[in-house]
C-alpha cells in the first residue's frame, strides 16, 4: 500500500512538470519565471521524495499525529535539497501531498476506489486543528505574504480539506478530459489555469504584490471564460499568457502544488 501511494504521489509530481504551458511555471519546455531550476531539477526532487511519501502513508495507516508527519516532512525537505543542490522545488508539495499521502495510507490499500472527497475530509478531520496551530516559519515568503495580505494560504487550504482542489481543480480536469479525451496535457493545463484563477496563491503575492496577484488571477480567469482548451487556438492563447507571466516574473507555485495534489486525488478517488 505505501509503495503504491508513493508511486502515485511521484507520478503526480512528474505529470505536473510535464505540463505546458503553465503560466510562469517550470515545465518540460522551459523554466518559466525561474532561473535556478528546470524540469530536471523537479524530476530529481520527485524521485528523492518517493521513500518519504511511503513513510507518510505508513504513518497515516498507523494513526500517527501531525507531529510525526512533520518530522517525516522535515526529512523529506532535506532530501529534496540534497537532490537539487539546495533549490526549493517541492516544499509546498511535500506539505500538501504529504498530508494526502498520509490520508491515503489511513483509508485505502492504495489501489483506488475511495469515495469522492474522502482524502480531503480525512485531512480536515484528523489534522485540521493541528495544521492551524502548527509552527510558522516567520521569514518564509509564504508566511510573510499571509501576514501582509491577510490570506490563509496553503495552511488554511489544507486545514479545510483542500476545498479549492475539490471545487475547482478536479471539475476543471474532468471537464477538459471530456472536451479533449486524447490530450491529457491539455486537461492538466485547464486545471492549472482554473487553480490560478481561484487560489489565494501566496507565491503570486510574494512576487507581484496585490497588483500582480490580481492581474494573474484575472488573466487565468479570462482564458477560461473565453473557452479554455475547448478553443482551437487554446495552445497559442495559453502560451501568450505564459510569456506575460514570465515577463512580469510571476510564478503561481501554490497552484502548481495543488495541480499535483489534484492529480493524486483523481488517481485514488472515484469521480462520483
Amino acid at each position: 500500500m505505501a509503495d503504491r501511494v508513493s508511486g502515485l504521489a511521484v507520478e503526480a509530481l512528474r505529470l505536473e512538470v510535464e505540463t505546458y504551458p503553465k503560466p510562469g511555471l517550470v515545465s518540460h519546455v522551459d523554466s518559466g519565471s525561474h532561473s535556478d531550476m528546470d524540469a530536471g531539477t523537479f524530476r530529481a526532487s520527485a524521485v528523492a521524495l518517493a521513500p518519504y511519501f511511503a513513510d507518510l502513508a505508513r504513518a497515516g495507516a498507523d494513526g500517527a499525529g501531525m507531529s510525526a508527519l512533520r518530522r517525516i516532512g522535515i526529512e523529506a525537505e532535506a532530501a529534496m535539497r540534497r537532490a537539487t543542490g539546495g533549490v526549493n522545488t517541492h516544499r509546498g508539495a511535500i506539505f500538501g501531498l504529504g498530508l494526502l499521502a498520509a490520508a491515503a495510507g489511513a483509508l485505502s490499500d492504495g489501489t483506488g476506489g475511495l469515495k469522492a472527497g474522502a482524502l480531503g475530509r480525512h485531512v480536515r478531520e484528523c489534522y485540521g486543528d493541528a495544521i492551524l496551530a502548527g509552527p510558522v516559519l516567520l521569514h518564509a515568503p509564504g508566511a510573510v505574504a499571509r501576514r501582509r495580505y491577510g490570506v490563509g494560504g496553503a495552511p488554511a487550504e489544507a486545514a479545510a480539506g483542500f476545498p479549492i482542489l475539490y471545487a475547482i481543480g478536479l471539475p476543471a480536469l474532468h471537464r477538459a478530459r471530456r472536451i479533449r479525451p486524447c490530450d491529457g496535457e491539455a486537461a492538466r493545463v485547464e486545471a492549472c489555469f482554473a487553480l490560478i484563477a481561484y487560489l489565494e496563491d501566496t507565491n503570486l503575492l510574494h512576487r507581484g504584490g496585490e497588483e500582480g496577484y490580481d492581474w494573474a488571477r484575472a488573466s487565468a480567469a479570462g482564458f477560461l471564460t473565453e473557452g479554455g482548451v475547448a478553443r482551437d487556438d487554446w495552445l497559442a492563447r495559453a502560451e501568450a499568457i505564459h510569456r506575460s507571466f514570465v515577463a512580469r516574473r510571476l510564478s503561481p507555485g501554490g497552484s502548481a502544488d495543488l495541480l499535483a495534489m489534484t492529480l493524486f486525488v483523481d488517481a485514488l478517488e472515484t469521480s462520483r
